[in-house]
């Protein structure tokens, strides 16, 4: 017997999103204040989402609210923050820098924040299993992560 994974691949779902732009229902804004986002589609199991990055835009340290998922980035570059706390260390940052065609996945329990630190503008597709429900902010202290608030889903976006 064979078994098969039957999970979701967010991570090409992003870039099937991304390589459609033709077949987003609104193009891509960019808003000076704060970061632009749109969700471009729901299905049973998971959401995508379009998001917009000026430079300097980004998120705090965030989670997903026990989803999972993955980001392609479609264009610019983005920067991805996480946070390694192990055997009662302080906590340490590790970045990763995303360009356009690159992408990640990430677990249900994935804390991260994301930053444009480039110099021009930056475009993402996200992809969500199953839907966000809620998004937990957090603050970087010296023990590690400590919740700031729970956002929820209809309410704060």
């Amino acid at each position: 017997m064979t078994v098969v994974d039957a999970r979701p691949d967010h991570l090409a779902a992003a870039a099937r999103f991304a390589a459609a732009p033709e077949q987003w229902p609104v193009a891509p804004r960019f808003n000076p204040v704060d970061r632009w986002y749109h969700r471009l589609h729901v299905a049973d199991d998971h959401e995508v989402w379009l998001l917009t990055w000026l430079p300097g835009q980004g998120t705090e340290w965030h989670d997903h609210g026990g989803s999972a998922g993955a980001f392609h980035v479609f264009g610019g570059t983005l920067t991805e923050d996480t946070v390694v706390v192990a055997d009662g260390r302080p906590p340490r940052v590790t970045s990763r820098e995303l360009g356009e065609g690159a992408g990640r996945r990430f677990g249900s329990h994935h804390v991260h924040r994301m930053t444009n630190r480039s110099g021009r503008p930056a475009i993402s597709v996200h992809v969500y299993g199953p839907a966000l429900t809620t998004m937990t902010k957090y603050r970087l202290a010296a023990a590690g992560l400590e919740v700031l608030e729970v956002e929820r889903a209809g309410a704060q976006w």
